[in-house]
């Protein structure tokens, strides 16, 4: 077969392709918007399906239920916070808490899905496990892992049963400042608080060793 043959097929696929994703994005966005307002128990193919404008056999084709799409969302969710927590290089810890306090504050006032989705399914007693909520226990650990990383680089000698202190206390104190935004809906006092709260903590790291 000659190479004027084979390219309309690879570009046939490339479109098959950029269309799927098209698709994806698509049913991942109408999911957020429906979970958002109905929580997980309220969200439903069918309702995901009016809002997205695609038929419920193209959500199927992208996601096996419900439990399957929601943790795409949430995964997504934490991927977009993720990536906008760059730290910076060379700062002291003053800066490096300053700058961590109000990135996490501005991710999630941009990607606040993560923590307003997960913490409901953290919340959910259930015994059967839902994979979204472990797709958010996952997210949520890698967070810790990394902010403990961070605790080690501005406290070198930090024991390391006082570094899963902080890192949880700083996780915690996230949570409820994320919450009590929910609540009264401030961005302004938002970002300050998430500052305070990062540079009293890493300031504790640098007290304990001292």
């Amino acid at each position: 077969m000659t190479d004027e043959a084979k390219r309309p097929a690879s570009a046939g696929a490339r479109r098959t392709r950029a269309n799927g994703d098209r698709s994806r994005e698509r049913i991942l966005n109408a999911a957020t918007e429906v979970a958002t307002e109905r929580g997980y128990d309220g969200t439903t193919i069918s309702a995901v399906s009016k809002k997205s404008g695609l038929p419920p056999t193209s959500i199927y084709w992208h996601f096996a239920d419900k439990d399957d799409l929601i943790a795409a969302v949430i995964d997504r969710s934490y991927q977009r916070w993720a990536g906008a927590l760059s730290l910076p290089v060379g700062a002291d810890a003053a800066a490096w808490a300053a700058h961590i306090g109000s990135q996490v504050a501005k991710a999630l006032e941009e990607e606040p899905d993560f923590l307003r989705l997960g913490l409901k399914l953290a919340l959910d007693r259930r015994p059967a496990e839902r994979a979204a909520k472990g797709k958010f226990l996952q997210g949520r650990n890698a967070t810790v892992d990394q902010f403990a990383q961070i605790f080690r680089a501005i406290a070198p000698g930090l024991p390391d049963d006082k570094v899963q202190l902080l890192t949880t206390y700083l996780i915690a104190g996230a949570d409820g400042l994320f919450i009590a935004n929910e609540i009264e809906a401030n961005p302004k006092r938002f970002v300050e608080l998430f500052e305070l709260h990062a540079r009293l903590v890493f300031q504790s790291a640098i007290d304990m060793v001292r």
